[in-house]
C-alpha cells in the first residue's frame, strides 16, 4: 500500500517561516499546515502548487509516495 508524505516541515525549517506565517502565505489555517506537517491532511492540487512557490521548490521535492506494508 503507498501512502502520500511531505517534506512540508523540513522545507518551512529551511526557510525559516513558522507554521502561521507559512499558513498566512498560502491562504490556509495554521491548523491546515499541522495537520498536512502529520501528515493527516492531503492536501489540493491548488495547495500543493501554493506550497510549492512559497517554499520554492517543485512540487515533487515536497511530497512523495512510500510503501507502506
Amino acid at each position: 500500500m503507498e501512502t502520500l508524505k511531505n517534506r512540508v516541515k523540513e522545507l518551512r525549517g529551511e526557510t525559516g517561516l513558522t507554521q502561521g506565517a507559512l499558513a498566512q502565505l498560502v491562504g490556509v489555517t495554521r491548523q491546515t499546515i499541522i495537520s498536512l506537517e502529520k501528515g493527516s491532511y492531503v492536501p489540493s492540487l491548488l495547495l500543493a502548487m501554493r506550497l510549492s512557490e512559497e517554499l520554492n521548490t517543485p512540487i515533487e521535492n515536497i511530497f512523495f509516495k512510500e510503501n507502506v506494508e
